[in-house]
């Protein structure tokens, strides 16, 4: 097995980080109470394995007493997008990286289990139950401040873990490039609507899972015929969307987060084979498949509201209730959130992080979450836990942890610290970054070899796991 233990792929740099090491954490002027800036996901994370370290935590997160584009609340870890945080069956990438961290000990994963909500082979939660309980488990630690104000600026006297999200302050923005002397990428990301079940007519639709996987019945599918589905797409390609301004038109989307007229406008039958694929979701009444389906996914603990799987979107909201109350079964739907596209902001990674995710000019600045370029909830929160770590392992004088890129979170460390500058796009968990040895790639049973790929990654994190706990 890969040691646990970083090694740079620069090896002329090893002696500068170790250095670094000594003095910041043997009374080089660096305070060992850290500061760690934004209330999300990664941030809280890091926040807690600190805290539950014995280290006194600093937390920054500037909502209420400074609002953004996206969030709707001043409560942490708020989940914007979807409700989602990616597949739980076990052969799925989205769901070994959750048990890795579920073996590091992440009290976000934790929490989002008890918060749980029917959606089929995904971790979806009540986002509200979510949220709430996130709050009270991080404000009411002994060890943790929180200060629910903006900071503006980078701290270099102390070690700082900068969590702070896509939707980054331009304050803050600048005082990073200041700090590493690259500009920050941008990309589009975007919410889907949310609405009342009981708004929904079932008549029409019907509660199945794809393949019947998972908890039963998990998703509301709204079915299409051909003709249907054609003035559907006539609809979304003439749909007038949000203008954007003058600084936003060259910036590019993610593609795992498409706003549906996006994929819309890339053909007739991409949304069919995209978000509304049917495979699968045979009407049980009928026993026939749809030409097309949209799917409801529960969004809340009780039931009571639904977010429109995969349509995220642009569009302006007079057309958003027009077009989507054209999907069969949501003809009278009731709207409680309509969706929303903004700017997200994220690092040249592959130019300024290790893998320990310390900023390579300054080793006691850590960054953590969707500016570090990982996409998607889960990846996130395994930065935030990661860089938590770390920054125990620096104040302990200790060297730093670098999970084998055989697991699922050193893959995905390894790939947005190594990747190509000139291209590099955030990224989710995926089977490809994944090292794959020789005797494996034998193996022509794909879900075979993932299993035995599974296996071998929990086994890494299992013998690093005493390693990054208790040094």
């Amino acid at each position: 097995m890969r040691q646990c233990v970083a090694k740079r792929r620069d090896d002329e740099a090893q002696p500068k980080i170790r250095s670094a090491y000594k003095g910041l954490s043997a009374g080089g002027g660096v305070s060992q109470r850290v500061t760690v800036i934004g209330g999300g996901l990664a941030g809280s994370e890091a926040a807690w394995q600190l805290a539950s370290h014995g280290i006194p935590v600093d937390l920054y997160e500037m909502r209420p007493t400074r609002k953004t584009g996206a969030h709707h609340t001043d409560q942490l870890a708020e989940l914007v997008c979807s409700n989602s945080l990616g597949s739980a069956d076990a052969k799925n990438a989205s769901a070994v990286l959750k048990e890795e961290m579920k073996l590091l000990g992440s009290k976000i994963i934790e929490i989002a289990f008890q918060c749980r909500v029917p959606a089929g082979g995904a971790l979806a939660v009540d986002r509200e139950q979510f949220a709430c309980s996130v709050t009270q488990t991080i404000s009411s630690h002994p060890l943790i401040t929180l200060h629910r104000e903006e900071q503006p600026t980078i701290p270099t006297d102390r070690i700082c873990i900068v969590a702070t999200g896509p939707l980054t302050t331009e304050s803050l923005t600048q005082s990073i490039s200041a700090l590493t002397g690259e500009e920050s990428l941008h990309f589009y990301d975007a919410a889907s609507p949310i609405l009342t079940q009981e708004s929904v007519n079932m008549d029409i639709a019907y509660k199945k899972s794809r393949y019947d996987k998972g908890d039963e019945a998990a998703y509301i599918n709204c079915p299409m015929n051909k003709e249907q589905y054609q003035a559907f797409y006539d609809a979304i390609i003439a749909g007038e969307r949000v203008e954007l301004k003058d600084f936003e038109k060259d910036t590019p989307y993610f593609e795992s987060c498409l706003p549906i007229e996006v994929i819309a406008s890339r053909g007739l039958d991409t949304m069919r084979f995209g978000p509304m694929k049917p495979v699968g979701l045979e009407d049980p009444r009928t026993g026939k498949r749809p030409w097309a389906a949209v799917q409801l996914r529960q969004d809340n603990a009780a039931g009571q509201l639904y977010n429109i799987v995969g349509f995220q979107t642009n569009l302006k909201w007079g057309d958003q209730k027009r077009i989507f109350s054209m999907i069969p079964g949501l003809e009278n739907a009731e709207f409680v959130r309509l969706g929303v596209m903004h700017r997200n902001t994220f690092l040249k990674s592959p130019l300024i992080l290790e893998r320990t995710l310390q900023c390579r000019k300054q080793p006691n600045i850590f960054f953590a979450g969707q500016l570090t370029g990982v996409e998607g909830y889960s990846e996130s929160t395994a930065t935030g836990l990661i860089a938590a770590l770390n920054a125990v392992r620096l104040i302990r004088n200790e060297s730093p942890i670098v999970l084998p890129d055989d697991t699922m979170i050193g893959a995905l460390l390894k790939y947005i610290t190594s990747a190509d500058p000139k291209s590099f796009q955030p990224i989710n968990s995926n089977w490809g970054i994944v090292s794959t040895p020789d005797e494996l790639l034998k193996i022509r049973d794909k879900q075979a070899r993932r299993e035995k790929l599974r296996e071998l990654a929990l086994q890494s994190i299992a013998k690093c796991f005493p390693l990054a706990i208790h040094g």
